[in-house]
């Protein structure tokens, strides 16, 4: 897992310069309220770990949360207790989230278009199926997490509790994940 990690990050951090430069202050009137999200999420532990790329929707409405998604993860499970780390399986999961509204602590960049630096929240619903699952929880199993983020424009590192409920007694396992977003653009006028 250290490996994929340092790698997804040192390939995120190219992609995120560019998103976090959109701010929301800083879109152009040419962009929409709905975007594109996009990353990485892994379980945190010992022994068997998921990890699997995200991809989903994201809205921005004008009242409430700041954002609300629905997302896909397509991913496998990783031993991470191996001297040399082994792969099983697969997993797919369907996530339901809606996130807070930004606590802002900093900015980065230049006076005319800076970058906000801050924390929110973001509660998920997940709802998981896999092949060949190492995890006591079967085949099938929910997963509700309160997730807290460090945000630079439009891009996060989340880090925080999920609760799986499974066919037994539920678990907990932390979660990291690396997330960027892109707003899609207005259909209108060529210029």
């Amino acid at each position: 897992m250290k490996r994929s990690m340092l790698l997804l990050i040192l390939l995120d951090v190219p992609c995120a310069l560019p998103l976090a430069a959109q701010s929301a202050d800083s879109v152009s009137r040419d962009s929409s309220n709905h975007g594109i999200g996009f990353g990485y999420f892994a379980t945190l532990g010992y022994n068997w770990q998921i990890e699997a790329f995200e991809l989903g929707y994201v809205t921005h409405p004008a009242r409430g949360p700041a954002a609300l998604g629905l997302a896909a993860r397509f991913g496998t499970f990783m031993e991470e207790s191996a001297v040399v780390s082994a792969s099983r399986g697969a997993v797919f999961a369907l996530t339901a989230s809606a996130r807070t509204h930004m606590r802002k602590i900093s900015e980065l960049g230049r006076e005319e278009r800076p970058i906000p630096i801050g924390l929110d929240l973001t509660f998920e619903a997940t709802t998981y199926v896999a092949a060949s699952s190492p995890f006591w929880q079967g085949s099938n199993w929910f997963a509700v997490s309160i997730l807290p983020s460090l945000r630079a424009g439009r891009g996060a590192i989340t880090v925080g509790p999920t609760l799986f409920f499974g066919q037994h007694k539920a678990a907990f396992r932390a979660v990291l994940a690396i997330r960027a977003e892109k707003l899609l653009t207005r259909r209108g006028r060529n210029p």
